[in-house]
């Protein structure tokens, strides 16, 4: 990855859909020349997808929790995924340090939805137990630039 790849990269971070041609103008490159580098970068795994940001608020997803979940015995973090990304209410998920064993970014229209969507992750089989807490403001939500 050189120089150009980043200022790439950074064009697809501000707006992902760009046109190749508003991308090229602003790294000096041809459309075509873009559209060969965007591809690389795909193909090396640099790029992993492209997605659309979300306003939650818009959505009605007004309840906002994090949940540290324990497991029962050691289970392995790409099983873990393949359970929780199976809950649509669950929008980060990361393996931490400390006592918990993951910590879980949830989003539910109310308490309603977010208690039904936590009895689902509890149901799974690897899981012990979970602990929450619910977002009363949200003080800094930077974008990962």
């Amino acid at each position: 990855m050189d120089v150009v790849d980043g200022r790439v990269i950074g064009c697809l971070l501000r707006n992902a859909r760009a046109t190749l041609a508003e991308i090229g103008a602003e790294v000096r490159l041809s459309a075509p020349a873009v559209k060969r580098r965007i591809d690389r970068l795909v193909a090396s795994g640099a790029i992993r997808g492209f997605t659309a940001q979300i306003d939650p608020d818009v959505l009605g997803w007004q309840t906002e929790a994090y949940v540290e979940l324990y497991c029962k015995g050691t289970v392995a973090p790409e099983d873990l995924r393949r359970s929780l990304e199976q809950v649509p209410e669950v929008v980060g998920a990361a393996t931490v340090s400390g006592q918990a064993d993951a910590l879980v970014h949830m989003l539910a229209s109310d308490v309603k939805q977010l208690e039904r969507a936590l009895e689902r992750i509890r149901d799974e089989p690897n899981v012990d137990h979970t602990r929450s807490v619910i977002v009363l403001s949200r003080l800094i939500d930077r974008p990962r630039t």
